[in-house]
């Protein structure tokens, strides 16, 4: 099952909560959620200005950092690529000390959508908890 997301009202930013089986789930929701705060909606897949497929892949001592650090590089590729990640898939394992995250997205071309920017994702109130039905995590990011 994949994870779902809501976009909260956070004084001047905006914050997304998320739900999801696995961690894993969890992120990918939580980059969805900040695609719909930078974008109301984009083409799907089967239009042609709908964009190709990218992978990640980072490590980090923590869940926070991992999720930060994840955030953070779909933020990256939007300004560097100028595309809008949206159809996210992440694998989150923890070994060794180190989680682990290994993800997918759908880079839709920006030319193809109205976005408003999404300045960076934050640590101010970042929560990553595990929950009887899965995992919750909430999010702020400055706009």
């Amino acid at each position: 099952m994949a994870g779902t997301f809501e976009l909260r009202e956070h004084t001047a930013d905006v914050a997304v909560e998320a739900v999801g089986e696995t961690v894993g789930d969890t992120f990918a929701a939580v980059a969805d959620g900040l695609a719909a705060a930078m974008c109301d909606s984009w083409p799907g897949a089967e239009d042609p200005k709908g964009g190709g497929h990218s992978e990640l892949s980072l490590t980090a001592e923590g869940p926070e950092a991992a999720l930060f650090d994840y955030l953070d590089q779909l933020i990256y590729e939007r300004d560097v690529r100028s595309v809008l990640p949206v159809d996210n898939e992440a694998t989150v394992t923890h070994q060794d000390g180190e989680w682990h995250v290994e993800a997918s997205y759908r880079g839709v071309p920006l030319g193809a959508v109205t976005a408003r920017e999404v300045k960076a994702v934050t640590y101010s109130e970042m929560e990553i908890t595990r929950t009887d039905a899965g995992w919750k995590i909430y999010v702020v990011f400055d706009v």
